[in-house]
């Protein structure tokens, strides 16, 4: 079957494999959580880098899955460039389990945050590549323009809050970190404030 055939079907497979990718990469985050061997709260306390990291990291792969799902949905048929765009989103997120051990072990340092931050960095490439190749390949109505329209707008300003979390990081890991966290809230929110603004 060639990308000029393989319709809704070869879609549906697409998102099928990249829901297990993306469901392996939340069980590698949540392993690299280890449980205190010694007895006492203390102990557990001392795990709340490596836990808070996890729970930033898992808004952050959610939030991804949950908008790969609504993307894909506008695309009609397979292609190389959608094929290619979407094994490079994979890619991306499958190394943030690894960042994200590293942030919590490193609790939060400046180096560990800095990684992190460009790790967060690359799926947020990826998706815009995604996003575009479905824009141009896919559904061609007014609620998939529109869809497009909103999609892109957060996709700019998401590119713009990484580039000064990075830079932020360099001040304090904490203020690169709300940066992060802004991202996963701005992607959470049915309509964010850019889409009142541009009347999306």
């Amino acid at each position: 079957m060639t990308e000029e055939t393989e319709g809704r079907g070869g879609v549906t497979r697409i998102e099928a494999f990249s829901d297990g990718v993306i469901a392996i990469i939340i069980t590698i985050m949540v392993l690299e959580m280890k449980a205190p061997e010694e007895h006492g709260l203390e102990h557990l306390w001392a795990l709340w880098p490596v836990f808070t990291a996890y729970v930033l990291s898992y808004a952050y792969v959610a939030v991804y899955w949950v908008n790969h799902h609504r993307l894909l949905h506008h695309a009609e048929h397979v292609t190389n460039a959608l094929v290619w765009s979407n094994i490079a989103l994979l890619f991306a997120l499958s190394l943030v389990p690894f960042a994200t051990a590293y942030l919590g072990e490193q609790r939060f340092s400046q180096q560990a945050t800095l990684l992190y931050m460009i790790v967060m960095m690359l799926p947020s490439f990826a998706y815009v590549w995604l996003l575009s190749v479905v824009r141009r390949t896919g559904k061609q109505d007014a609620a998939s323009q529109a869809y497009h329209a909103r999609t892109s707008r957060k996709g700019l300003v998401t590119s713009a809050i990484y580039a000064s979390g990075i830079a932020l990081t360099l001040l304090s890991p904490w203020a690169g970190l709300a940066c992060a966290a802004l991202v996963a809230i701005l992607w959470f929110l049915p309509k964010s404030p850019f889409d009142v603004l541009f009347g999306g």
